[in-house]
Parts: structure tokens; sequence; C-alpha cells
């Protein structure tokens, strides 16, 4: 059986793991899916709902069997009835990103944000982030104006005065800290942990478990070379960004990629707690269409891999 790992720049690890060959001495048939190549469903409604992009891939034909992702997107597919089971989370990644407004806004708390439209990838933690910080001063959803927009391109957006604050994340919240002041509503910190986090379809995990093994041990020994590695790790991005046209700074990238923690560990009662909390809101705010349980969507035997993973051979994993 060929397994479908998706990937894309977001997910640091999985997108190193993609192009530095770690996985394939452990599992033979692997198929890599850049989720940048697949067709987007439509767009939802930042005001209303929740992009539901990684989990309907999950689960469609042509799609992928193992995703990473941030905080928000299995919240969403489990509100949207999806059986799925989470794999495996980073440390914290609170130094990734925090809400910011132009220094000169005149918006200096988040009871500013009344009525402002804030700069989200709509989906992502940066939803997430946006609405505990909401919910901490008092407000709903409903009082500010979600504006959803690409996390690489919400700094121009910005600067040109099309949002009125972003959640922005590194490396492209340097690019606008080099040529303007910010003033930082509220940081990451003290709100929620915000891991990166991997994830399956339950049925793909209670069949294919030498598989998922294959690719949790895969993945915390790529994450081991990025640590070791963070340079050269960032070149996988600016390599990228050029061949689709574009540029990126290595610096900036390299800087990035060593201030984020690297390797899989299992979901913890906090992490649960977390999300539990997260589903609650969005729920409450409109943007789930029903509630959930989060811890529906654990099954032990997958946080004894993750903790104790073993190699496997290729004969394994066919």
């Amino acid at each position: 059986m060929t397994i479908r790992i998706g990937y894309f720049p977001n997910n640091n690890s999985l997108f190193v793991l993609r192009h530095n060959g770690l996985l394939e001495p452990h599992l033979r048939d692997v198929e890599w899916v850049d989720l940048r190549e697949l067709p987007a469903p439509p767009r939802a409604d930042p005001r209303t709902g929740l992009p539901t992009l990684h989990s309907d891939w999950l689960f469609a034909e042509g799609g992928y069997d193992f995703i990473g992702t941030g905080f928000t997107p299995p919240i969403t597919g489990l509100g949207q009835g999806r059986d799925l089971v989470y794999v495996g989370i980073s440390g914290p990644r609170v130094e990734n990103g925090r809400l910011v407004s132009p220094a000169n806004s005149g918006i200096r708390t988040i009871a500013d944000l009344r009525g402002k439209r804030i700069g989200i990838a709509h989906g992502s933690w940066q939803t997430t982030l946006a609405l505990l910080a909401l919910d901490r001063a008092g407000l709903r959803w409903s009082d500010i104006v979600p504006v959803d927009i690409d996390v690489n391109d919400g700094g121009a957006a910005l600067l040109r005065g099309d949002i009125d604050a972003w959640v922005g994340a590194y490396p492209a919240l340097a690019e606008v800290e080099a040529t303007t002041q910010v003033h930082t509503l509220i940081d990451t910190d003290g709100l929620f942990s915000h891991p990166s986090l991997w994830f399956v379809r339950r049925e793909f995990a209670e069949n294919h478990r030498p598989e998922l093994e294959a690719i949790v041990t895969a993945l915390q020994e790529s994450d081991a070379w990025i640590a070791a590695n963070p340079r050269a790790a960032a070149r996988f991005f600016v390599e990228d960004a050029e061949r689709r046209g574009g540029t990126a700074d290595l610096d900036r990238w390299e800087a990035a990629l060593r201030g984020r923690p690297f390797g899989i560990g299992p979901v913890t009662d906090e992490f649960l707690d977390e999300q539990q909390r997260c589903a609650d809101l969005l729920h409450d705010n409109g943007l789930l269409p029903r509630t959930v349980d989060v811890r529906d969507a654990v099954l032990p035997w997958i946080g004894e891999a993750v903790t104790t993973p073993r190699p496997i051979t290729a004969a394994e994993a066919r």
C-alpha cells in the first residue's frame, strides 16, 4: 500500500522531512502530496465558519493519510463529524507569533479592536489566538471584522492599512518589524501553548500501525536533524520559494527555525484541555457547527508509540 503524506511549508517538520529523505528508509511506498497543489474547497466566511481543507482531504479519495498542522484544523474536523485521531504534538511555540497593530494606529489594547479589521490566516492557529484574546477582553467574534489573509501576505496588508491588526508569525513578522514599528496587543505566551500537531483517520491508525510508527520514528529523526542543522533546513524553504517564482530570506528562515521547538511528543491532558476550551469557544461564537469532545480523538497506544518509538524496517512497512 502506498502511504500518502500531506505537507506544506507551514508545518515545518513535515516540509523538511519531505526534502531530507529521512522517511524513505523507514517507509518504502510513500507518496508526498503538496497541499498547495490540491484544489481548495470554497473559502469559509471568516465571520461564520471555518475552512475544512485539511480534514476534507484526509478523508477524500486522492487526498492523504497523514497530516501535520497547527492548533485549529483538528478541532474543525471533529466539529464536522470527521473520525480523526491525534498522533502527537510539538513543544509550545509561543515565540512563533503574536497579535500586533501599527505603533501609530492608536490601537493599544484588545478592547480597542471592537469593529476593527483583524488579519488572520483563517482556520489556522491564528483564528484560535484571536478568539482567545477577544474572550479574555470580554469580546466576541462578532465584535470584530475578521479578514482571511495568507500568512505571508498579512504584513503587507497591515503596512498598506488594509487591516487594523494582524496575527503575525515569523519569518513574515520579521519583515514587518524591519520596516515599521508595531505594538504588541497580546503575546501567544499565556494564551495557549500553540504546538504543531499531527493527526490521521481513525481507520488508518487502527489498520496501519507499522506505517504510522514508521512515520513517527522518521519525524523524530528529522526534527533532531533540523535542530542540529537549522541553516541547511532553512535552505529547503528558500529553494521552494525560488522554484515557485518568489524569494525568501535564508537568515530569517534560519532564525525562525532556531526559535521553534522540534520533536514529536504524545498528546497531554494540558493540551487536550486547551483544545476543548477552544472547541467550546469556537462553537459558542458560531464558528463550529456542533460541540465536540476532543478526548474522543485519543487512542492510548499511539501515545505509547510516540513516547517509545521503535525503528521500523522497510519490510514491515510495506
